[in-house]
């Protein structure tokens, strides 16, 4: 199986966002990762459905939407609406977890949950076999161009025991700090999907990195 390549749109050119949405849908990405922030639940704000839909309207590839934000149980169908494939909100800002994943996939999309680098793995243990994608925060979230957090590389073997173990078709995916050195460890530690955001976008040559991630084998 191919490594699925998610180029993350919060360290694209905003100025030139059809360029970069067009270079996109040429390249070899499976997804496309949209960073939605609300200033709460993450120390910044990024962009909302204005932006989601009109790249809804023109992107070719999937849209992986990664919610941080405060109560994300309120915008799934307006998610849905936008075209989106994947919807992916935080552990940590859902009390009724099981019940908003029921209401994503009832709305037509993957249902995924993000937990921070300090939430630990084992918290799903009791929801696993409801998770379509399971992403790990490589990086504290809310800004692009941190620094990797090694302690992410077991963090993902845990994972896929966990995953393993209870016969789950979860995917893993990771978001943060994902370029050249990482990558491999992260593919061989058992990650099925890389969202890399500044190591694509800001790269001479974008389809070509794209490429590189996309040649790392996966479990």
């Amino acid at each position: 199986m191919k490594t699925i390549i998610s180029p993350s749109l919060l360290s694209a050119n905003f100025l030139h966002l059809d360029k970069e949405i067009e270079m996109i849908n040429e390249s070899e990405a499976d997804w496309l990762h949209m960073d939605v922030m609300d200033g709460v639940f993450v120390p910044n704000i990024s962009f909302g459905f204005p932006i989601l839909n009109a790249v809804g309207k023109v992107c070719k590839k999937p849209m992986d939407v990664h919610f941080m934000i405060v109560h994300p149980e309120n915008y799934i169908q307006q998610t849905a609406d936008s075209g989106a494939a994947i919807m992916n909100v935080h552990y940590e800002a859902c009390i009724h977890l099981h019940r908003t994943l029921q209401a994503i996939r009832s709305a037509g999309m993957k249902a995924g949950v993000t937990l921070n680098p300090s939430t630990p793995v084992n918290v799903l243990e009791d929801i696993i076999g409801d998770i379509d994608i399971v992403q790990l925060m490589s990086v504290n979230p809310g800004f692009g161009g941190q620094k990797f957090i090694e302690s992410t590389i077991k963090k993902v073997e845990r994972l896929r025991q966990l995953i393993n173990r209870e016969n789950s078709k979860a995917l893993i995916e990771v978001d943060g700090g994902v370029q050249a050195d990482t990558a491999p460890r992260l593919v061989k530690a058992g990650v099925n999907i890389l969202v890399s955001g500044s190591y694509v976008f800001k790269a001479s040559d974008p389809k070509a990195t794209i490429h590189s991630l996309k040649e790392l084998e996966t479990l």
